[in-house]
């Protein structure tokens, strides 16, 4: 495995030079701050970087994991093998149609909050309800995520996604097939925290609380969102402002400052995810130095150096504990990545 991470190494220094990093500790890259090393670890910031990669590693064989801002994310302590690229790719325009509605057209690794300080103070509208929400766009998509009873579904029109499945299928070939699809918001299955593109491509609990995976792709995942197409329309800024200032004050109130990520459960339908983990009695249970919010008890917290062990331990005890107590099986809405025993 050394020799071939060495070569895959020298393979995409070549093409990406010192950007390239070997044994990248995960903690910097997750909001959990927990996760192993990455045997390489690269920062993509255009689509042609993108192909290029994805050339690289199906032509020689180099497992890939393509992640986002790393928000709902949580690595494993023994980090991923082969190659983990972060989606920095960044640029948006705005087509203003001259009627008081624009389309936002960006790519996919832009960041949800930064957006929005460009898009408040001129005055457009649909998408302020994200201004809390610190990932991007393209895996806010995949999760359809969102808060204050919006999603980021509700505002797309399309989204452009560049399928690598083939690579996954003719591993080896010195000419990957790679294909540019455009899809529009009625063909992508958006509901509550899920479009398709979550379909057989996160890891889920069954009923006694163990982790069952899907299985490992050598590109994952195979159809990357690389660019979406949100609608926006025109607003006072002053009023835009006012609302992001409450939403702001809605987030720090229900959400734990410490170091994590959440919400870790979807809610169950018609109730909350917090309140059944409450009325568990699991709200501020620790173990090691992770531990559950009291503030709200769906999200976990690492107080201080918590290992992803640890902090799975507690997803587990809220499953498994709110299960008993109410008979609800929650569902995840974090993904773990990486290699957790049972998984390379």
């Amino acid at each position: 495995m050394v020799t071939a991470i060495n070569q895959a190494y020298q393979l995409m220094h070549t093409h990406f030079h010192d950007r390239v990093r070997r044994n990248e500790p995960l903690t910097r890259h997750c909001s959990f701050e927990v996760g192993g090393p990455a045997d390489l670890w690269v920062a993509l910031d255009t689509h042609e970087e993108l192909e290029t990669l994805l050339r690289l590693c199906a032509t020689h064989h180099v497992p890939l994991l393509l992640t986002g801002a790393g928000r709902n994310v949580i690595f494993a302590d023994e980090g991923v093998r082969g190659i983990v690229a972060r989606m920095d790719l960044q640029r948006y325009e705005i087509q203003d149609h001259r009627d008081g509605t624009a389309t936002l057209i960006a790519e996919a690794g832009v960041r949800w909050p930064q957006l929005l300080h460009q898009l408040i103070p001129a005055g457009w509208s649909g998408l302020e309800f994200g201004i809390g929400i610190p990932g991007t766009l393209g895996a806010g998509l995949v999760s359809n995520a969102g808060a204050h009873n919006q999603e980021l579904g509700q505002a797309l029109e399309w989204i452009e996604v560049l399928d690598a499945r083939n690579c996954n299928t003719h591993v080896g070939e010195l000419f990957p097939t790679l294909v540019m699809r455009r899809y529009h918001h009625d063909d992508i299955d958006l509901s509550y925290r899920h479009s398709r593109f979550r379909i057989n491509r996160y890891t889920h609990l069954d009923r006694q609380g163990n982790l069952i995976f899907p299985v490992r792709q050598l590109i994952e995942p195979a159809e990357i969102i690389v660019k979406l197409g949100l609608r926006l329309h025109h607003e006072d800024p002053r009023q835009l402002t006012a609302r992001c200032d409450g939403y702001i004050e809605d987030r720090r109130a229900n959400e734990p400052p410490l170091p994590g990520t959440g919400p870790i459960f979807k809610d169950p339908p018609g109730s909350l995810a917090k309140d059944v983990i409450a009325q568990a009695g699991l709200g501020g249970k620790t173990i090691g130095k992770a531990q559950i919010s009291e503030q709200n008890p769906n999200y976990i917290v690492n107080a201080d150096g918590a290992t992803a062990r640890e902090i799975f331990s507690l997803i587990k005890e809220a499953h498994q504990g709110v299960l008993k107590h109410a008979g609800i099986e929650l569902a995840l809405n974090v993904d773990i990545l990486g290699a957790w025993p049972g998984r390379s």
